[in-house]
């Protein structure tokens, strides 16, 4: 095969931004997709089709006291997780950079807000944001969203007054989703079917946006293409390509001048810790170290108003941060948390009303399931996960069909950030109480987003790769995505890897003639 300029690993948020700014600069680009085809004419808005989006790779070994979900979590085939994300595009805090320094807790980034400000500002004006950056008081200074923030329906209005009764206050939930036409992009129909994909393209998912701009750029995406070992020159120092299997198991060999790691938090350390004796690119010894994921604190409830469930975004309508900025200021634990409002729901599967309280059957099931039809609520916490270095990806005795060893996630929250999860719960009771609830009652802890594992930071001592995400032993091998996170702070991520990566592209097409010599 004949050598290509660029290897992405991974079709996702990152792979897919990452090939279209680097395309565009005139390098040749090829995508390697462990999983399926997937186009937007193809994604249908059920329950079964958005679990077709989710992991369908080799299986992922997990244990520990909270584990990872890898299933729910990671994605599988073009657009990789992001096909399936729900575009809550928060940005991360001042302060989720410096927690050790502030706080003497976690470990610091190698980055400060200002070093990310500028990305996050283009960023949404590419893609699309809606939101209200007034009323979003806790938002960290940066442009104003490019669109009007998301429709507030009757599920979201009624929740709102129970955190305004508890002094509180609510904005517009900023939503990589279009409220009106954007940029040849439709505006969304509210329809509540984010987990399957989004075929209008209302989303800003790969297949949306960044993808459409590399393929008409002539990126080369192989799909069925699981990378199972990256390639070094004979001094180890540089990555000239990597081995992958196709869907027949035949092995082939790739070769390139700059190798890019974007697949999932988990499959970067698998692939890395497979590519050499003792790991590639691991003089720290940090290479799946510090996995974390966010807990889910959900909080259900029955109102006598009408709060018609089935409208508005997956991701929810409404946002609180209140008390974000009290990382140390907790009664208990230690962290940041928002609140997501007002989900839209489906009668059943996991995200369902259905099985929101498994303590129902038979009549009073069925009883419950017709009220729920139109008087359900209910909001999600994002709750950090301190970094833990025990918490890790490392290989098994077990391999997958390519005689690769399969991935062994441990992970168990650190008891601080435990105790915040405890204390959000409590938190949403009192919110709904406040709003009238008539009925209401907490989830078990819900795994939410995969980050670490390959955590950028200032040496090779004490991380993997720097904040360009290039790994400190072998300068033209890069990592994109949430893996790079060395704290993961109380919101979701995908915007901030979508800021990170296109950093990082400018930082590769600046720098390149350094970065392959």
């Amino acid at each position: 095969m004949k050598k290509t300029d660029v290897i992405i690993v991974g079709s996702g948020a990152a792979g897919s931004l990452m090939a279209a700014k680097l395309s565009e600069a005139g390098k040749k680009v090829t995508i390697l997709e462990a999983g399926p085809e997937r186009r937007l004419e193809d994604l249908t808005s059920s329950q079964i089709h958005a679990r077709r989006l989710k992991w369908g790779g080799a299986p992922v070994e997990e244990n520990g006291r909270q584990p990872i979900g890898n299933v729910f979590n990671s994605g599988y085939g073009t657009g990789g997780s992001a096909l399936h994300h729900y575009a809550v595009w928060p940005r991360l805090h001042v302060e989720d950079f410096k927690v050790k320094s502030l706080y003497n807790r976690a470990v610091d980034w190698p980055i400060d807000y200002d070093d990310i400000r500028p990305f996050y500002d283009k960023i949404q004006q590419e893609v699309g944001i809606s939101g209200d950056h007034t009323a979003e008081i806790w938002r960290p200074k940066g442009d104003p969203y490019p669109l009007p923030p998301v429709p507030a329906f009757q599920q979201s209005e009624v929740i709102a007054r129970g955190f305004a009764k508890l002094g509180k206050r609510t904005s517009p939930l900023p939503l990589a989703i279009n409220s009106r036409d954007y940029q040849g992009r439709p505006a969304c129909l509210w329809d509540g079917w984010c987990d399957a994909g989004c075929p209008t393209r209302a989303l800003a998912s790969p297949l949306a946006h960044y993808l459409p701009k590399a393929i008409k750029q002539d990126v080369n995406i192989i799909h069925n293409a699981a990378v199972t070992r990256i390639l070094t020159d004979k001094s180890g120092k540089k990555a000239i390509g990597v081995h992958y299997q196709n869907k027949d198991g035949a092995k082939i060999t790739q070769m390139a001048d700059v190798v890019i790691l974007a697949a999932y938090a988990i499959q970067n350390p698998r692939l890395l810790l497979n590519s050499a004796e003792g790991g590639l690119a691991n003089r720290s010894g940090l290479v799946g170290a510090y996995i974390m994921s966010h807990a889910a604190a959900l909080v259900y409830g029955l109102f006598d108003q009408e709060t018609a469930p089935y409208m508005g975004a997956t991701g929810g309508q409404m946002l609180n941060q209140d008390s974000y900025d009290h990382k140390d200021q907790r009664t208990k634990g230690f962290g940041s948390y928002q609140w997501m409002i007002a989900q839209a729901v489906k009668p059943n599967d996991l995200l369902g009303y259905g099985g929101s309280n498994p303590g129902l059957y038979g009549a009073k099931l069925t009883e419950f399931m017709a009220r729920a039809a139109h008087h359900f609520g209910t909001m999600t916490a994002c709750v950090e996960d301190l970094p833990v270095k025990e918490n890790h990806v490392k290989l098994s005795s077990d391999r997958d069909k390519f005689g690769i060893p399969l991935a062994h996630i441990h992970h168990t929250s650190h008891a601080d950030s435990h105790a915040l999860w405890q204390g959000a719960k409590q938190e949403g009771i009192e919110i709904f109480k406040a709003a009238g609830a008539t009925e209401f009652w907490n989830g078990p802890l819900g795994p939410m987003h995969i980050m670490g594992g390959t955590i950028m930071g200032d040496t090779a001592e004490n991380s993997v790769t720097n904040s360009y995400g290039q790994c400190h032993d072998i300068d033209n091998l890069f990592i994109a995505g949430p893996g790079l996170f060395p704290t993961s702070g109380g919101v979701n991520p995908t915007y901030t890897v979508h800021a990170l990566t296109l950093r990082s592209s400018e930082y590769i097409l600046n720098n390149w003639s350094g970065v392959i010599s």
